[in-house]
């Protein structure tokens, strides 16, 4: 068994989809079709999502939960971590040496935590 996607919940899907477009745009992550409550990016061998909630109530980030992106380089991971902040996300650690990895955190526009990682 493998992870094939995650989809992170949004209270503004216009906005989220602008974020991941921004942040994604230099990297091998494409958005393909998506639905009206629905954005979908495609990678190598995952997808990744972002919507507004099935059962209609608000999006909340989860306690306890993060998506981590394997990014290939120290300069990558410091490249979307900035990135990422000049896109509205927050500062959730810098880009540092986190055990065996080079990682960096970020919130995105609705909190949920996302790493990115060589």
């Amino acid at each position: 068994m493998k992870m094939n996607y995650f989809v992170v919940g949004t209270n503004n899907l216009e906005a989220a989809t602008k974020f991941y477009d921004s942040l994604f745009e230099q990297t091998d992550v494409n958005r393909v079709p998506s639905t009206e409550r629905m954005t979908y990016w495609l990678g190598e061998d995952f997808a990744f999502a972002v919507a507004i909630p099935f059962d209609e109530e608000p999006a909340t980030n989860g306690n306890g939960t993060m998506v981590g992106f394997s990014v290939g380089s120290i300069d990558e991971v410091k490249r979307l971590h900035k990135l990422a902040i000049e896109l509205g996300g927050t500062c959730e650690g810098e880009p540092t040496q986190k055990g065996p990895r080079f990682s960096g955190y970020i919130r995105d526009l609705d909190q949920n935590k996302i790493c990115f990682f060589e």
